[in-house]
């Protein structure tokens, strides 16, 4: 496991290509995955039925001119607040029994950029990472164009992340 050692010794900076911190231990038969890939087409039916997908409810949201998207954004992000307590808070485990770890993570300038460049590009596009695939399995295949892109733009940063501000 690459790690990087910051200014504080108390806080190991995770070099990309490093494997995640919650990773399982466990080994399982390929197909156990599978119940990934109904949570991901579950997943996806949400988002169109919720409308989440739609090019026109996204430019409503960066005009100003509809609660919906904003709506649905908060109500993840209380959601997910409320979840990271709960687990911080009880000592959750997976499933199968495994710790799960929250790291804490440290505010930079680079997330600033990040930021607005990510959300001019959903903006431009109407995708973000999430509702890319939904918009491709409804069957927006100019979409496909905006998913280059994102893997693109992944690969640029990973190339250039040691020169980036962070």
């Amino acid at each position: 496991m690459a790690t990087i050692q910051t200014q504080d010794p108390q806080i190991d900076v995770r070099h990309q290509d490093a494997m995640c911190t919650n990773e399982s231990q466990l080994k399982h038969p390929w197909w156990h995955n599978l119940k990934y890939t109904l949570v991901g087409i579950i997943f996806g039916i949400t988002f169109v039925k919720a409308e989440i997908i739609s090019w026109y409810r996204i430019q409503e949201m960066f005009q100003l001119t509809s609660f919906h998207m904003y709506g649905v954004i908060g109500t993840a992000v209380v959601v997910g607040a409320i979840s990271v307590f709960f687990i911080k808070k009880t000592r959750a485990k997976t499933i199968y029994g495994e710790p799960i770890t929250l790291d804490d993570k440290k505010f930079n300038k680079g997330q600033i950029f990040g930021g607005l460049i990510f959300g001019l590009g959903w903006a431009i596009t109407g995708a973000c990472p999430g509702p890319l695939y939904a918009q491709i399995g409804a069957g927006f295949g100019v979409v496909f164009v905006t998913l280059l892109s994102a893997i693109l733009g992944t690969w640029v940063y990973g190339y250039f992340r040691e020169k980036l501000p962070h």
